[in-house]
């Protein structure tokens, strides 16, 4: 136990003094960059205070922001405890959107106990197949999950962009956008009119049930195996090709469920472009997380805030809102600098190590025989 909390503070091990201090250098490069543009940093900042926690509004603003973030850093997350790299979030998220429109479209008569369940059990379903395509191709044809999941991305969202101006399209709609779905399938609503639903509860409790799935269940066992070593768990006996199956279908679920929360919370209704790349912003999420299933909540709370506030910065300054993206980058980068440190220190031990022989070789051949 105690082993595992120094290595949590580790510099070189990642973990939480990685992820503040890369937080804390980038708002700092961040302000640098906008001082050379001509911009005053601090009021930057307060206007991004101010929008993410100035008031009720903001607030929730900074939750409903954070709320897909934290589904998205979580399936991320997820996937790379297999060591497997899914790209597809943001598809899979559309699909589980979709699964979640088509159900909730639906009258089938029933009361909102059983109807709002079964939507998001839509989108769930949709997020799970879609990367679980991905997974079949990688386990039974040997393709690259990368490759796969990311050309994914572009069909699900050229699909949903068919559906929405076409089979879906609301009756006199100019917009690309279903119906509205039925009040029995809207995730109720905290502090109205405000956006924020109760799926920011849902995300929250993603994040423990998925940290103790992975530490507690024999699949998840046999997911962390695959990710620490391929080889050893083939050796083992544990079946990898179907581990990473469902690990990309479980991944796939949780982007789906984000979608879901999108479709019958926020927007209550499919809109073709609801999302702004949450899919993708969750590489950053899970960046700022240090790869921890929980440690992606107060992650996704911080991108959440930069979200909310950058709509603030742009309203009531002349800074661009593209600064809170910069800020989001150099977070990244910033978590990613310890491989390069890891490198260093190892090339700093070989020569130690090197020194010290050759010190020993010095004194032997300098000695008197």
């Amino acid at each position: 136990m105690k082993q595992r909390l120094k290595s949590l503070f580790r510099l070189e091990d990642g973990g939480v003094l990685l992820s503040v201090l890369s937080l804390i250098i980038a708002i700092i490069i961040s302000g640098i960059i906008m001082a050379i543009a001509g911009h005053n940093p601090f009021t930057a900042f307060r206007a991004i205070a101010i929008g993410a926690f100035g008031s009720q509004r903001a607030i929730a603003n900074t939750f409903t922001q954070a709320t897909p973030l934290i589904f998205t850093g979580l399936a991320f997350v997820f996937a790379r405890k297999a060591f497997v790299i899914n790209l597809g979030v943001e598809g899979q998220m559309y699909m589980g959107a979709l699964g979640a429109a088509l159900v909730g479209l639906m009258d089938l008569g029933l009361p909102a106990f059983i109807h709002l369940p079964l939507a998001i059990l839509g989108g769930i379903l949709f997020g799970a197949l879609y990367a679980g395509f991905a997974g079949f191709l990688k386990v039974r044809f040997g393709s690259n999950e990368v490759v796969a999941t990311v050309m994914l991305n572009s069909i699900a969202l050229l699909f949903i962009g068919y559906l929405t101006n076409g089979p879906l399209l609301a009756a006199g709609s100019a917009a690309a956008q279903t119906e509205r779905v039925l009040e029995t399938a809207l995730l109720p609503r905290i502090l109205p009119p405000n956006q924020l639903t109760y799926a920011i509860f849902f995300a929250i409790l993603a994040c423990i049930f998925m940290k103790w799935f992975t530490d507690r269940t024999t699949i998840g066992y046999e997911i962390r195996a695959v990710g620490l070593n391929k080889k050893a768990a083939e050796t083992a006996g544990i079946s990898t090709g179907k581990v990473i199956f469902i690990t990309l279908c479980i991944s796939g679920a949780i982007a789906g469920f984000a979608g879901a929360s999108q479709v019958l919370g926020v927007d209550r209704r499919l809109i073709m472009g609801f999302s702004p790349g949450f899919g993708f912003a969750g590489i950053a999420v899970s960046a700022l997380a240090a790869n921890n299933l929980l440690g992606v909540i107060p992650a996704g709370i911080v991108f959440g805030a930069m979200r909310a506030g950058s709509m603030e910065l742009a309203r009531t300054t002349s800074i661009p809102a593209e600064f809170s993206d910069i800020i989001q980058a150099m977070v990244v980068l910033l978590v990613a600098s310890p491989l390069l440190v890891r490198e260093i220190l190892k090339v700093n031990q070989v020569a130690k190590k090197g020194g010290r022989k050759l010190w020993k070789l010095s004194s032997k051949t300098s000695s008197p025989s």
